[in-house]
């Protein structure tokens, strides 16, 4: 049964100390109201809330202390100086000032040339800032899985295999359905151009080179950036608007331990899988043209690609895949995490997610161009 929720107000020599007792929650705190008001007068500077004969406290009753204090004209603005042990009550007390803070006042737009500038400027500082907090939750998440890899039993393999399955294997019929018609597309156009010139065997080659070094990597990170990235996105912000995220801290969950690493960890883990399934699929549609247009069998096409492709190409490929899926996981929980309190922020935060993680992939991939062929390879 719930203990009434009381407090006792005493003017120490230092400043006054606010002492609560009982249970504040929102069954209990519904007669304190008036006394409180009260109290929020004769506070002066300093003054403190001593929890050491505390019960249970929720968000109700955090919020109702904290109006106390900020309604007080001798109040901390900042922040509520707390007295004594408790397990939730700082956490509870700090998320009820951050969530009571003003809006900060909007700043006058100007016009012309000059707001032309202005709005250019805060685009640059925010991506910016935005790359920053993405580098942020990148080393979080290194950290974290080292910590993981070296407690094992941390480790939560079910929520690792749940994110294989949903984010990685269901993408798996699109990804082999893409792939396969642009091996298709690929073969197609490269035999119509090179039969001007009379090599038309040459078409193997071409599929095999884009497939295995492009095509495939690209359209399975794409299609995982638009597809479970999105989803990633989408479910972490909904956590944070039904503050459940909050929730998980208080009762001693990490988010990036829950919620973070187990969606990098399977986003690495099924990214090559499905380049692997998508080479396969694009060199089956390559096949099939080449067959049917060029009257290349598929015992000559599978033989021209190995005497004429090396496996090199195979590996460009397949190393892309892990660095791929790492910077999309992470830019998708990043914005997830960003998430505010309304519908409008989490649409803007999805979007977000997609747009950048298609951009990093792309920039990437061009700089592991530029790398392999600086290797030569």
């Amino acid at each position: 049964m719930a203990a009434e929720a009381a407090f006792d107000f005493r003017e120490e020599e230092r400043a006054p100390v606010l002492a609560l007792r009982g249970d504040w929650t929102v069954d209990t705190i519904a007669g304190l109201e008036a006394s409180l008001r009260d109290i929020a007068h004769r506070l002066r500077p300093g003054a403190v809330v001593d929890v050491g004969a505390l019960g249970r406290i929720d968000v109700a009753g955090a919020y109702l202390i904290d109006r106390t204090f900020r309604e007080s004209p001798a109040g901390d603005r900042e922040r509520i100086a707390v007295r004594g042990k408790h397990a939730h009550a700082l956490s509870l007390l700090t998320a009820a000032r951050k969530a009571a803070s003003a809006p900060a006042a909007e700043t006058e737009k100007r016009k012309g040339l000059v707001g032309f500038a202005e709005t250019v400027g805060r685009a640059v500082a925010g991506i910016g800032n935005d790359a920053l907090e993405t580098l942020d939750i990148l080393g979080e998440t290194l950290v974290m899985s080292w910590r993981l890899i070296t407690r094992p039993r941390r480790i939560r393999w079910v929520s690792i295999v749940h994110v294989m399955e949903v984010a990685g294997l269901n993408a798996l019929p699109i990804v082999l359905i893409l792939s396969f018609f642009l091996g298709m597309v690929v073969a197609y156009l490269g035999a119509r151009i090179l039969r001007d010139f009379g090599a038309t065997v040459f078409t193997v080659d071409l599929v095999a080179f884009s497939v295995l070094r492009e095509f495939a990597v690209l359209v399975a990170a794409i299609l995982l950036a638009g597809r479970s990235g999105s989803a990633f996105t989408a479910e972490i912000g909904a956590m944070k608007m039904r503050q459940e995220i909050d929730a998980m801290r208080v009762i001693g969950i990490g988010p990036m331990e829950a919620l973070v690493v187990p969606r990098v960890w399977a986003m690495v883990a099924m990214t090559p899988i499905l380049t692997f399934a998508g080479m396969m699929a694009g060199l089956l549609g390559g096949i099939i043209v080449c067959w049917a247009a060029l009257d290349i069998s598929p015992a000559m096409f599978i033989g021209r690609m190995s005497e004429t492709v090396p496996e090199q190409h195979f590996w460009v490929g397949m190393s892309k895949a892990p660095a791929f899926a790492l910077v999309i996981a992470v830019i998708a929980c990043k914005q997830g995490l960003s998430v505010g309190g309304d519908v409008a922020s989490l649409g803007n935060r999805v979007t977000s997610s997609v747009v950048q993680s298609i951009f990093m992939v792309i920039l990437m991939d061009a700089l592991f161009a530029l790398w392999f062929l600086e290797m030569d390879w």
